[in-house]
């Protein structure tokens, strides 16, 4: 009887312990999607301000910077701009890092939070109009 009650205990300890780890993990995830990220590396201002919207989940400013046929491409396949960040925004999806700009900035390198795909390192590579707006953006995998 005694040798059954310790193996009950032991067998309780082991899911409370395993709940609390699984606990952990994602409190950790959330954290490092959820941190405001700096972005001061940007240095021109439509795209920090675009990246800004983005890392914000503000899904009506980001759109308000590209013109209403923007061209979109994601590792070299031209998609629907609007559809494809509806679903990012659906998702929260955002940079985590901002490791290297260029192109007078408007090109963006860093870690990205994919929703659903994971955490990957991405280019955005922003084409800006004389009157500001982007008329397109390619994005994809970056080495």
């Amino acid at each position: 009887m005694i040798k059954e009650i310790l193996i009950l205990l032991l067998f309780a300890l082991t899911l409370s312990l395993h709940a609390q780890t699984s606990k952990t993990k994602t409190s950790s995830t959330q954290t490092k999607t959820d941190q405001k990220m700096d972005i001061s590396k940007i240095t021109n201002p439509q795209v920090k301000q675009a990246i800004e919207a983005l890392q914000n989940n503000d899904k009506n400013a980001w759109f308000s910077f590209f013109t209403k046929d923007a061209v979109f491409t994601d590792d070299g396949r031209t998609m629907n701009f609007t559809s494809f960040f509806d679903n990012a925004f659906k998702h929260k999806e955002k940079f985590l890092t901002i490791d290297k700009v260029e192109n007078n900035g408007k090109d963006i390198l860093g870690n990205f939070f994919a929703g659903q795909w994971g955490t990957f390192k991405v280019y955005f590579k922003f084409h800006q109009q004389a009157d500001g707006k982007f008329n397109r953006l390619d994005i994809g995998q970056s080495k």
